[in-house]
């Protein structure tokens, strides 16, 4: 008889990832962006065959991916290590060398539409127009370039294009809670809701026909629904709303007079088909936690892109009028079993107003744990930890550490009102919610008070430098990923586009300095006395590398024992496998080295 080893925390760091896909118009090649071989590419599958070959060879991460409807071509936008100049380019479907279509050093290329004929490109760009963008039409036989929108506001962004070309939906983005959409016809601007002094988003719209638009909105509500607006009339209508469900996504099933809806519920997705006919709707079972990514086929067959707590990234596919799902790729975890890995706890506690908190706690095999938890919030701010696959987290359980991910004042799936507390606040109520959460661990039995450690990327990665800060007395070590020290140096260094709505989503200098002030993790240096680890990207946009090297040279004067991990070739994340695997065994080691420290002592 064999006896095999237990699986290693290699194991986990090889799992890959899909971060998009596309099906082609006969459905017999899936197009997916994966780091199949250590780095972002296309890969092609032709169906019912299953193996795939490489499309590009530019090791570079997919931000658009769009097939032309004739099958001639693919469109396919990518950046340069984690630069997020996004540049668009078309694509053989049997792979080979990248046609520039949109391409210029220092400018952003957003993906809107492609003509049904193949023929014109539409896209945002931030080509003399960086702060509010401008939506620009391609000729892809001739090359002309015409301007048909300029930002001015707010930034603009395409949602929709109808068939004839004669109707474009944009978006005005405000703030990640305040985006308005209209539609552009006849030279008019016609809002796609009534007037209103209320913020509220529209997230995503659909012509359905030339004339019919559906869309997803919380307009004069906390949580999103499924509305319509008729071009011809202009009227407004509200179609379907679910109790305590933001309906997010909405595709046409044009052919069999359907919608699909997405609908986010707390730490989950759902799945809805809304018949037009009937005007009824019912739930469809789906093989995942989270949808990434829906499509719709021509013949009605449906595909997604998900994951779950237990599961990688996969492509599925689901046949019209069948209930069976068909799981197209085969990402797991190398050795591992499903049974070994963890599925977390959802727990809810109150906050310090009496605000309930929902998180999740995975809990490591007791049989393999070392009894410390990880505490880690979350990025956005306005967003939310929910049930997805991350190799991260299920190593460090493998390795024994439990971890709490809270879902503090500010994330997204808990209704507007609660998306909207982290606006102007990112250091107070937010930082109350994870402190009442470790809090709620302790007197609860889930972790002892001395082995609390404290990990975050992003947003998370300033909350964990201002926890470390406020709060030092939780923790015993703390690993901050890209995240900002200095509110003020942070809010001046965003790129171009973000700065209209940063006095709102952050704060203004001069009119909020005592709040910034005190909510600027590097106020509370002297109170930071625990081991650190720092992690930052060098071509980062968002968190500036020297946001990262203003807390770590601070924390050097100050005598606080600190290890800087700075990646040359990476932006605001992790694009290349061999980068990630480094970042999580350096986290890794930083733990382990903390524990066998205090044992020793």
């Amino acid at each position: 008889m064999l006896n095999f080893p237990k699986p290693d925390v290699e194991q986990f760091f090889q799992t890959l990832t899909i971060n998009d896909f596309v099906i082609s118009p006969d459905e017999e090649q899936l197009v997916i962006s994966t780091n199949i071989n250590g780095h972002f590419n296309l890969w092609g599958m032709d169906l019912p065959n299953k193996y795939p070959y490489p499309l590009t060879f530019s090791n570079q991460k997919c931000h658009a991916l769009h097939y032309d409807q004739k099958g001639d071509f693919i469109v396919a936008g990518f950046d340069f290590d984690g630069d997020e100049d996004i540049q668009l380019y078309a694509l053989q479907p049997q792979g080979g060398a990248l046609l520039p279509l949109r391409e210029e050093k220092g400018v952003k290329h957003y993906f809107g539409s492609l003509s049904e004929d193949g023929k014109r490109l539409y896209y945002t760009s931030s080509k003399g127009n960086p702060t509010y963008l401008n939506l620009y039409r391609y000729n892809l036989e001739t090359e002309e370039v015409t301007t048909l929108i300029e930002g001015t506001d707010a930034a603009i962004d395409i949602m929709a294009v109808s068939e004839d070309e004669k109707k474009i939906v944009y978006s005005k983005h405000y703030t990640n809670s305040h985006t308005l959409a209209f539609v552009r016809m006849n030279g008019e601007d016609v809002s796609l809701t009534p007037p209103s002094e209320e913020e509220f988003m529209i997230m995503e719209a659909v012509f359905f026909t030339d004339d019919i638009l559906y869309f997803t909105t919380n307009f004069g509500s906390d949580f999103s629904y499924l509305a319509k607006f008729n071009l011809h009339t202009k009227e407004f209508s509200k179609v379907l709303e679910l109790e305590q469900e933001d309906l997010t996504t909405v595709k046409a099933d044009k052919e069999n007079n359907r919608l699909y809806i997405v609908s986010s519920s707390g730490v989950e997705d759902r799945l809805y088909v809304y018949d037009l006919s009937k005007e009824t709707y019912e739930q469809k079972d789906i093989p995942v936690h989270l949808i990434n990514k829906l499509a719709i086929s021509s013949k009605g067959n449906l595909y997604l892109l998900g994951d779950g707590s237990k599961r990688p990234t996969n492509v599925y596919c689901q046949k019209l009028n069948e209930s069976q799902w068909e799981k197209l790729t085969n990402n797991q975890v190398p050795g591992v079993s499903e049974e070994l890995l963890i599925e977390p706890e959802v727990i809810r506690y109150k906050s310090y107003d009496g605000l309930e908190i929902e998180g999740l706690f995975y809990r490591a095999h007791e049989d393999n744990s070392n009894g410390h938890v990880i505490h880690f919030p979350h990025g956005g701010p306005q967003s939310a930890d929910r049930k997805r696959f991350w190799s991260l987290y299920q190593f460090l359980l493998h390795r024994g550490y439990s971890i709490f991910a809270p879902n503090f004042r500010g994330s997204t799936g808990y209704g507007l009102k609660f998306m909207k507390m982290v606006e102007r606040d990112w250091g107070y109520g937010p930082r109350l919610d994870n402190v009442k959460g470790i809090e709620w661990l302790i007197e609860n039995d889930y972790v002892d008070p001395d082995k609390v450690f404290l990990m975050g990327g992003s947003y998370g990665g300033y909350m964990a430098l201002l926890l470390h800060g406020r709060h030092a007395e939780l923790y015993q070590a703390v690993v901050d990923i890209f995240g900002p020290c200095n509110l003020f140096s942070f809010i001046d260094s965003v790129p171009d586009h973000w700065k209209p709505a940063i006095a709102k989503f952050v704060g203004d200098p001069v009119e909020d300095k005592e709040k910034l002030t005190e909510d600027s993790p590097i106020t509370y240096l002297q109170e930071m006395n625990k081991p650190m680890l720092v992690i930052q990207g060098a071509n980062d946009p968002r968190v500036v590398k020297a946001e990262s090297d203003q807390i770590v040279d601070a924390l050097k004067e100050n005598g606080t024992e600190v290890e800087y991990m700075l990646l040359e070739d990476e932006g605001h994340g992790f694009s290349k496998k061999e980068n990630e695997m480094k970042v999580y065994r350096r986290i890794l080691e930083f733990f382990d080295q903390k524990i066998n420290a205090t044992v020793k002592s």
